[in-house]
């Protein structure tokens, strides 16, 4: 962890650089892209970063590293050190990256804040900045080992696409087998996988999607669901999921990582009554665990919880329905904003914990959906009792939790 001497002028220096961290991020990918213009078209989301929501997650992640090392001394965020790990693993993140951050990101800093980056600020930053690259770096390369892959160009494998479902008006279901005719990975319910694919410009733009399934067509056959980003008041399309949707279809080769995330549940889930609670595209991690739990006949209750537009833009609802129904202590409330005739009114609208039963003693809870969702069914399940260390969740794109807690 930190020295004494370099935890103490974190701690003095954290409010002036907390209150420049967004214009120090600005600058940082600035000057990363200029001088490494290839890291924007292949590897970073060029419409997170468009939008500016990569350089708010980056500003939120240091923030709250560095705010945990000086008030938590002996203790490292692995929480928020693993979901970066992760996600940067299904990327190809390699170790010699970290320097190049570096670089640029520090001489952002001085940018920004000038004669008051003194040697003895500029040491004790360093300090924070590689203890958080290097426990990454240790983690990442735990997941490279535990797949069998090296950082780079190894992390990715071609996938035939074996079918494709059009669940809803803007989610396709994409059916995939390895090319090679290999086994595919073992994965646990709720990971993800990278996706890349080359646009029009020649970019090979990533972008990741939740395994909503195994089996379909074949034990080494694997299911993601593409929800189309559709742009609006000055936004974008979104650039992968219009791609894939109007070009890719059966018997196209795509290229995809092994699997990753750590929004999974855990081995003492067995015994303990469960709540998923969803979002929108957010059902697809929800739907593989819900998989798994039916098929391991967990006994005690589970609670799902989901919330969407309308019942047509509901995607996966027929297996949300059907492995719900497989539990034996298994009950569903689906959240419509528009309902079909004879919806129950106590679920037509935002999803809301007070038109359930009580929820169970000793409940752990797994979110995943837009932030507002997520933020107030978090703050349901505490005030119902529900334990924070027992609320777990994902964010699809760059985790803002953080930078907006």
């Amino acid at each position: 962890m930190l020295s004494e001497q370099s935890a103490a002028t974190v701690r003095a220096t954290l409010p002036v650089v907390g209150a420049a961290i967004g214009e120090i991020t600005e600058r940082f990918y600035d000057r990363l892209f200029t001088a490494r213009p290839e890291l924007l078209r292949d590897l970073f989301n060029r419409g997170n970063q468009a939008a500016g929501t990569q350089r708010q997650a980056l500003a939120g992640s240091i923030a709250a590293f560095a705010t945990h090392l000086v008030e938590h001394p002996d203790e490292r965020p692995d929480v928020m050190l693993n979901r970066i790990a992760h996600k940067h693993a299904s990327l190809g993140v390699a170790p010699d990256q970290y320097g190049t951050v570096h670089r640029h990101l520090f001489a952002a800093i001085v940018e920004v804040l000038g004669d008051a980056v003194t040697p003895e600020v500029a040491a004790a930053w360093d300090d924070v900045y590689w203890l958080m690259a290097n426990a990454l770096i240790a983690i990442e390369a735990r997941l490279y080992a535990e797949q069998g892959v090296t950082a780079g160009e190894d992390t990715w494998r071609e996938w035939e696409v074996v079918g494709r479902v059009e669940e809803t008006e803007d989610v396709a279901a994409f059916r995939l087998r390895p090319a090679d005719g290999a086994p595919a990975p073992g994965f646990r319910p709720g990971q993800y996988v990278s996706v890349q694919v080359r646009l029009d410009d020649g970019a090979r733009q990533i972008r990741q999607y939740s395994l909503s399934g195994a089996g379909h067509g074949g034990l080494d056959v694997r299911q993601i669901c593409v929800k189309r980003v559709r742009g609006g008041a000055g936004t974008p399309d979104g650039e992968v999921s219009n791609h894939l949707h109007a070009r890719v279809r059966e018997g196209d080769v795509l290229r995809v990582s092994a699997p990753y995330g750590d929004l999974v549940l855990g081995e003492t889930d067995a015994d303990v009554p469960l709540l998923l609670a969803s979002a929108g595209i957010g059902v697809t991690p929800m739907i593989a665990m819900l998989e798994q739990l039916a098929a391991s006949g967990h006994r005690a209750p589970v609670t799902v919880v989901h919330a969407d537009r309308s019942p047509a833009e509901h995607a996966l609802r027929a297996d949300h329905e059907a492995y719900t129904a497989k539990l034996p202590d298994g009950s569903a409330y689906f959240f419509y904003e528009r309902p079909e005739q004879g919806h129950p009114a106590e679920l037509t609208g935002y999803a809301d914990l007070a038109a359930l039963p009580a929820v169970p003693a000793g409940t752990r809870a797994y979110l995943c959906g837009p932030l507002p969702f997520m933020r107030a069914i978090r703050s349901q399940l505490l005030a119902r009792g529900v334990a924070a260390a027992d609320i777990h969740y994902e964010v699809f794109g760059p985790d803002l939790w953080l930078a907006r807690s």
